[in-house]
């Protein structure tokens, strides 16, 4: 086995990053795509919640790194969003712009030198909040958001997961190991990181149980998340939920054949239908708000 301990880290004050608070869309932005899907989409969601129906959001890195946090956690706090999962890397993000307003490093240059994912803060305090998290039998996205509460970070207002908490809605974390930058050291702890996600994996199965008559949408997720879901929705009917006439949406710039096929195409045989969004996050998700307030006033 290679020593881990010999990795080398940097403090994050040092790290130049692409993204900054100043970057986040706002919640009045002007925005309007003159989509007629989305607007569909919107109505549907706002009709899901008058019936007290679910709405899960799955989403990807790209979507923080993108700015639209904001508007996200608006939804939450309006109640359109009753779960919201991420894989590990929008985790990371999602923390890193709580701690210091900012987040994604130049992986190329990281690259040269190895010290890309190296900073030692954002790899010490969230393997800090697993390795907790499998001490109190928590879950990945409550264990981060308990320790963006307990470091105070300046910009938590802006942390979906610490949203998602003081909402009391789940905010979960699903990933896979050896995919993110926290997995680089050495206080990484593969059994944190298993049964955390595993129980973050129990929280969705319980939310897809219940998706009758409600909306899925995944926004920039290619694979991890809607092989999760995939598996989800399987598992839930297999115990005899009868979880049908749901409304399913992928929001991504290309068009990818496991989003495309778990999310669109596939829960179609349950009733219900997909919408595939194409388009850049910055534009869809700030008119999918738009539509949503509109609908709903």
């Amino acid at each position: 086995m290679i020593d881990l301990n010999k990795i080398k880290t940097y403090p994050i004050s040092e790290r130049k990053n692409k993204f900054s608070t100043n970057d986040m869309i706002p919640l009045v932005s002007g925005i309007d795509l003159q989509n007629d899907d989305i607007r569909q989409l919107a109505r549907l969601i706002v009709e899901a919640k008058e019936k007290d129906a679910k709405v899960m959001l799955m989403m990807g890195g790209a979507v923080v790194k993108l700015g639209c946090s904001a508007i996200l956690i608006d939804l939450i706090r309006r109640g359109f969003i009753d779960h919201i999962a991420m894989n590990g890397g929008a985790s990371i993000h999602d923390f890193e712009i709580a701690m210091i307003g900012e987040t994604s490093e130049d992986v190329q240059n990281g690259l040269k030198d190895g010290t890309f994912g190296m900073a030692t803060e954002t790899l010490t305090y969230m393997n800090a909040a697993l390795n907790t998290g499998y001490e109190k039998n928590e879950g990945y996205g409550l264990s981060v958001a308990r320790k963006v509460a307990e470091l105070d970070f300046p910009h938590k207002s802006l942390n979906i997961l610490y949203n998602a908490m003081i909402q009391n809605i789940p905010g979960t974390v699903h990933i896979a190991i050896g995919g993110d930058i926290i997995h680089q050291h050495p206080s990484c702890d593969g059994a944190a990181l298993g049964k955390t996600s595993f129980i973050d994996f129990q929280h969705m199965i319980k939310t897809v149980s219940r998706l009758t008559d409600g909306v899925l949408l995944n926004v920039g997720s290619a694979v991890n998340l809607p092989e999760v879901f995939l598996k989800a929705i399987t598992m839930v009917r297999n115990m005899d939920f009868d979880v049908k006439n749901f409304t399913t949406a992928n929001f991504d710039f290309l068009d990818m054949y496991r989003s495309r096929t778990r999310i669109v195409e596939w829960p179609k045989v349950l009733g219900g239908q997909g919408f595939d969004i194409r388009g850049n996050h910055t534009e869809t998700i700030p008119t999918l708000h738009k539509y949503i307030l509109e609908m709903s006033s």
